[in-house]
């Protein structure tokens, strides 16, 4: 039976409790899950960024330090969505620049929160794919043994099995029982799907060899 998909979450950050509060009875009437915190902090130790698709509504000035600053800490693993009574143009850009999916000024217009929640959202959604595709291909390869990923690592350069034999000074015969190994452990039936396989999962080539 196939497991549900987890339940996307909306973190809302800000201090001012009253403004908090009001953000998460819009989002939560628009039948979004919510967790909201008072500081950055109390964020960075409470809140699971990776087990569900999850976005962040930010305020960009924090008792503890800056939304822009926890914007560089966090490197991208969530969108983000600032929302400030004092964010000024200059600031704008600069979240927008370092990634931020939107800028909102307060007070938000509850349509306009739900609509901008809607798309971080969706952007959500498609990193937490990719962090999933790129976990599972990460295991099939911690599945190989170190000669069958020099292996892999030579034939999805091209490298005919005699060529890979020669490299690693082993019998050709041995090399294909390597490479059928190869196949098998990363669930491909062909040298063109391994290779999508590893483009697609943005895994660094290098990294494979032991």
């Amino acid at each position: 039976m196939t497991e549900n998909p987890p339940r996307p979450l909306v973190f809302v950050l800000d201090d001012d409790e009253h403004v908090r509060n009001a953000l998460c009875r819009v989002l939560r009437s628009g039948g979004y899950t919510v967790q909201d915190y008072g500081c950055a902090s109390a964020f960075m130790q409470g809140a699971d960024l990776t087990s569900a698709p999850a976005c962040l509504l930010l305020d960009l000035q924090l008792p503890d330090f800056s939304g822009i600053e926890l914007q560089r800490r966090l490197d991208g693993i969530v969108p983000i969505v600032f929302i400030s009574a004092q964010g000024g143009m200059n600031t704008a850009v600069e979240a927008m620049k370092a990634g931020a999916t939107d800028f909102l000024t307060k007070p938000v217009d509850a349509a306009v929160l739900i609509e901008v929640t809607a798309g971080a959202l969706a952007r959500a959604q498609r990193l937490f794919a990719q962090r999933l595709h790129r976990a599972e291909v990460q295991r099939r390869i911690d599945s190989l043994t170190p000669r069958e990923r020099e292996v892999m690592a030579l034939i999805v350069r091209g490298r005919l099995n005699k060529l890979v034999a020669d490299e690693l000074g082993a019998a050709e015969k041995t090399v294909k029982i390597h490479r059928a190994r190869v196949m098998e452990k990363m669930k491909v039936t062909s040298l063109a799907e391994l290779v999508h396989l590893l483009v697609a999962s943005g895994l660094d080539m290098p990294g494979l060899r032991p």
